[in-house]
């Protein structure tokens, strides 16, 4: 199959479960993301702070947290899974609707997501995810970004996110759809860590496969 051709392919969730395990792919709308290489320390040490807070909070409760990767499937209507054309691993997914759960990971919009951003997802995870996400009704969407210390929240209203709450990471932030949980901020890590990531090559791009 010649370049134009690849170009102009668009996948499913019934492709996507064919692909080798040991790389990694989003689906947005049919077409595949990239996501190598795996993300860095600094990241991953975010993410394992808010995980381990939010499922300590959750213990005993209906709601779930989930970090990636864990698939989550997010149908247009009611489209049998193999046809699904939007798979995507969010850092970090609450799901509070047992029913959308199974062995496949999740089907169904989370309650909850959480993105912690870096040099090379920045881009996509402000605008292609944030516009996923609300079109597919996410109640909460947060973007944290841990080197430059700011949170940026979008809550849905009226099946639209409304404008984005923006802060620093200091002291606590409730989280509206999960009563009573608010995530502690630690104090800013050393300056001597350096930055989040190496410069990138490039930025995460939409990448068509054969």
């Amino acid at each position: 199959m010649n370049a134009p051709a690849l170009k102009m392919r668009r996948f499913t969730y019934g492709d996507y479960r064919r692909w080798s395990a040991e790389e990694r792919w989003e689906l947005i709308d049919g077409e595949a993301w990239d996501m190598c290489p795996a993300p860095t320390r600094p990241h991953q040490q975010m993410v394992v702070e808010l995980t381990t807070q939010i499922h300590g909070f959750l213990r005993g409760k209906p709601c779930e947290v989930y970090s990636a990767p864990f698939d989550v499937r997010l149908p247009r209507a009611d489209e049998a899974d193999d046809q699904v054309d939007t798979v995507v691993q969010p850092d970090i997914a609450v799901i509070c609707d047992p029913a959308k759960l199974n062995d496949a990971g999740c089907r169904g919009a989370p309650d909850w997501i959480i993105e912690v951003l870096s040099k090379r997802t920045a881009v996509k995870d402000h605008t292609v995810k944030r516009d996923l996400y609300e079109r597919r009704g996410v109640r909460e969407y947060w973007l944290v970004h841990p080197t430059d210390r700011v949170l940026t929240i979008y809550r849905l209203l009226d099946g639209a996110y409304g404008k984005p709450d923006v802060q620093g990471l200091t002291g606590e932030t409730p989280v509206r759809v999960i009563e009573g949980l608010s995530i502690q901020w630690g104090d800013e890590p050393d300056a001597a860590a350096g930055p989040d990531e190496p410069a990138a090559d490039g930025a995460e791009r939409g990448s068509p496969r054969p």
